[in-house]
């Protein structure tokens, strides 16, 4: 249960009295049994397979008409081993020590809806990945928003010759606006400092999210763009230390049958070196299924299908598969199991994604399969 601490300020001699603050400790516990099948095979215990393991403060102020201060401090945790190495970009070097990387905000709140500075997922990302079924972790997670390099997992200090860079899923030293819903509609918009020298556009991010929801039906439409995206922090050496200017534009939907849920996405990005002018490109293309099991457990089925061209160098295509379910043994934990098939073509060489772990090798025919089955606590 999450263990909220309420402070009521005390009454002024006036019999005036000041605003009511609180302050809620949150997190998730998650960790899973995983077996990857391919030239190599690799098992082991993965963090955050259904949700990633987190720890959280957030705590609101009301000051009155209508008026709302509040802060988000959230961190996220390799719970199989311990580490706070989870929630960088893939242009960040990270490190064991827990650091606020998945969300550090303070903002103000109103009629007028919410502004807010810090560090946090882009409104471009919440517009339309919201549409994974798998929320973007585990194998069964949908790469069509991938942090960083598409075919290296964020985190990973390899570098290599299949990357295509696409915009980060999180930005810091952010301004961001989320108005407040118009009959189901919600805009959102980010401006990312670039905090250089002298030319505070060299590193500066963009983007706006807009999203529709109104009873079984829910749609998302976004753009972005990321100048001067320098992945060398992230790789030791390699092709993978460009810098690149990337812009990149997503829509999403889902309808809710009752009986199934279903949910598509697609997202284009293109990726332009600084130096020679040339053009990356990623296409991701999505459909997920999902359908209720009696009162406790749900079945998630997905497709993914990624395209992407590298400027005078490699082309790939990979064909991604999921099966999931979830069995939720209260309103806190939960049980689960996915399987995870995919199927690279041309020069592909993307392999199960294992938040940064190394997953063995693919197959002579660029295939590989995973499996995990773990338990989730949220608290």
């Amino acid at each position: 249960m999450k263990k909220s601490l309420i402070a009521l300020a005390a009454v002024a001699a006036s019999g005036a009295a000041f605003a009511q603050s609180s302050v809620t400790v949150f997190g998730v516990v998650d960790q899973a049994v995983s077996y990857v099948n391919g030239g190599e095979n690799w098992n082991g215990i993965n963090s955050g397979a259904n949700s990633t393991s987190r720890l959280g403060f957030r705590g609101v102020e009301d000051l009155g008409g209508g008026l709302k201060a509040n802060f988000w401090l959230e961190a996220g945790v390799l719970a199989d081993t311990g580490s706070g190495k989870s929630g960088y970009s893939a242009n960040e070097t990270s490190s064991d020590a827990l650091a606020f990387k998945r969300r550090s905000t303070i903002g103000l709140e109103g009629a007028f809806g919410e502004v807010r500075m810090g560090r946090e997922l882009t409104a471009a990302y919440n517009a339309t990945a919201r549409y994974d079924l798998f929320g973007s972790v585990g194998f069964g997670a949908s790469r069509v928003w991938n942090d960083g390099v598409l075919g290296v997992a964020a985190n990973s200090t390899t570098a290599t010759t299949n990357g295509v860079n696409l915009t980060t899923q999180r930005v810091g030293n952010m301004l961001t606006y989320v108005s407040p819903s118009f009959s189901g509609f919600k805009a959102a918009v980010n401006y990312g400092f670039g905090e250089a020298t002298g030319d505070n556009s060299k590193s500066r991010y963009v983007g706006a999210g807009l999203t529709y929801d109104n009873g079984p039906l829910s749609l998302g439409l976004s753009a972005e763009r990321q100048n001067t995206l320098n992945t060398a922090g992230a790789y030791a050496s390699g092709p993978a230390q460009t810098t690149r200017d990337v812009t990149a534009w997503a829509l999403g939907g889902s309808y809710n049958l009752g009986v199934v849920k279903v949910l598509a996405a697609y997202r284009d990005a293109k990726a332009k070196d600084d130096v020679t002018g040339g053009k990356d490109k990623m296409k991701g293309a999505y459909i997920g299924l999902s359908a209720p099991v009696g009162a406790a457990g749900e079945v998630k089925v997905t497709y993914n299908r990624y395209e992407a061209q590298q400027f005078n160098a490699d082309k790939y295509k990979a064909d991604q598969f999921a099966l999931g379910y979830v069995h939720n043994l209260s309103k806190r934990t939960a049980v689960y199991g996915t399987y995870a098939y995919i199927k690279n073509k041309d020069d592909g060489a993307l392999a199960i994604n294992l938040n940064g772990t190394s997953g063995g090798t693919l197959k002579t025919n660029g295939s590989q399969h995973g499996l995990q089955v773990g338990v989730r606590h949220n608290f």
